[in-house]
């Protein structure tokens, strides 16, 4: 029987609202450590994403090789393979292979094309055991940018789909079809690393990366023969299409709408063609809470109470301190309510990483009262329309990069 555990999305050297996610890092990389050694993982795949930042520090980096170290330390036998995300510098990725492939870990980046032609060689990777024999074939590919897109010009519907989509879906079929005659006899895992259809996407964290604002493909563009698809970007733990192609989902919540996930890592046992999966939640190092606790919403007259009622030592280290996020009510409300509440929250050793109003309805239905009777929705500029859903979300204008962020949206949503 094959165990392979597959994890994703770990964004080293993160921060959120200016705080560092060092220790929570450290700790969930342990209980990786400690799972590949305790359920005897045969192959650990690593579906994108692996730095937060293209330019990632030396202390996320050496966090990373320290960690490929350790698992080959308690693992020797251990297949690690990594592809690039969207985060990621695919060549920074690649560039140590030499290296890394004494810990018998496999890097796979950008596709390569000579003369027009893919490069499909370097993308199946065929894993062996101890003992050197073949038990597992690999179709690693990492994020598809612009230049990974075969014959890829202008945007345009090709039956129902665009040309991106089609173009994604190209990809997986000259793979499939140049390196299938050399899958025979043992089960092939294909990888990813980008947003597939009915997938559900946290606010805040992911970007919608396919050119052209065409974020989303259909599970169907993987191969129909792999036993698995590992997939990687969206950070909550699913199933999209079907039961074998996974999200493995983040391992830490990377943003405040990732609050209620269930993070962890995915196994996988292949035994005798059947294959299974189990998410394996992992404990958070770090407590990240929602007020109110029980749901619904908190007046800012109360939040001090909701905080004391957290009952946490008041010199507790920055890096235990809990993640807060929360959701105030709009009775009494007004401009500048964040600084107040980063007031109150100063004599308690928590973290705000999120404070806002809800719901969303109550917005719009406020913004429509503040509509003048003789001008209708169909006749204010989407500009106009969304300065005053800004304020009125947010208590304070929009500013220049606002601005500039709504109308690359808005360009996007027009082609």
């Amino acid at each position: 029987m094959l165990r392979i555990l597959h994890t994703a999305d770990w964004h080293l050297g993160q921060t959120l609202r200016g705080y560092s996610r060092w220790y929570e890092q450290e700790q969930v990389l342990d209980r990786l450590i400690q799972l590949v050694e305790e359920r005897e993982i045969d192959t650990l795949l690593i579906a994108g994403d692996v730095f937060d930042s293209q330019h990632p520090s030396g202390e996320a980096q050496s966090l990373f090789y320290k960690t490929l170290a350790r698992l080959h330390q308690v693992r020797p036998s251990l297949n690690t393979v990594v592809v690039a995300g969207n985060h990621d510098a695919a060549g920074r990725l690649e560039a140590p292979h030499p290296l890394l492939a004494a810990f018998n870990v496999h890097a796979v980046g950008n596709v390569r094309r000579a003369q027009d032609r893919m490069d499909c060689e370097r993308h199946l990777l065929t894993l062996r055991d101890a003992q050197g024999e073949a038990y597992l074939h690999v179709v690693a590919v990492s994020y598809p940018t612009a230049a990974c897109l075969p014959s890829l010009s202008r945007l345009e519907l090709e039956g129902e789909e665009t040309s991106v989509v089609r173009a994604v879906r190209e990809l997986y079929e000259v793979l499939s079809e140049a390196l299938t005659p050399r899958l025979a006899g043992l089960p092939f895992i294909t990888t990813g690393h980008l947003h597939v259809r009915g997938g559900a996407e946290s606010e805040g964290a992911e970007r919608r990366i396919l050119v052209g604002g065409q974020h989303a493909v259909p599970h169907d563009v993987f191969p129909i023969e792999s036993a698995y698809v590992a997939l990687g970007h969206l950070h909550k733990a699913q199933a999209v299409g079907k039961e074998t192609i996974r999200y493995s989902g983040s391992l830490i919540p990377l943003s405040a709408t990732e609050q209620p996930y269930r993070h962890g890592f995915t196994l996988i046992t292949i035994n005798e063609g059947l294959v299974a999966s189990e998410h394996l939640e992992i404990p958070r190092p770090v407590p990240f809470l929602r007020l109110p606790i029980a749901g619904g919403e908190v007046r800012m007259s109360e939040l001090a109470d909701h905080l004391r009622t957290l009952g946490l030592a008041p010199d507790l280290p920055i890096h235990l301190r809990p993640f807060v996020q929360v959701r105030l009510s709009r009775q009494g409300l007004g401009a500048g309510f964040r600084e107040q509440v980063e007031r109150i929250a100063a004599d308690y050793a928590i973290r705000i990483v999120e404070a806002r109003p809800d719901p969303l309805l109550e917005v719009m239905a406020g913004l429509t009262a503040a509509l003048e009777p003789q001008r209708g929705l169909g006749q204010r500029e989407p500009e106009e329309m969304f300065l005053l859903a800004f304020e009125r979300a947010t208590g304070a204008a929009a500013t220049t990069a606002h601005l500039e962020i709504f109308h690359r949206a808005y360009s996007e949503a027009q082609e």
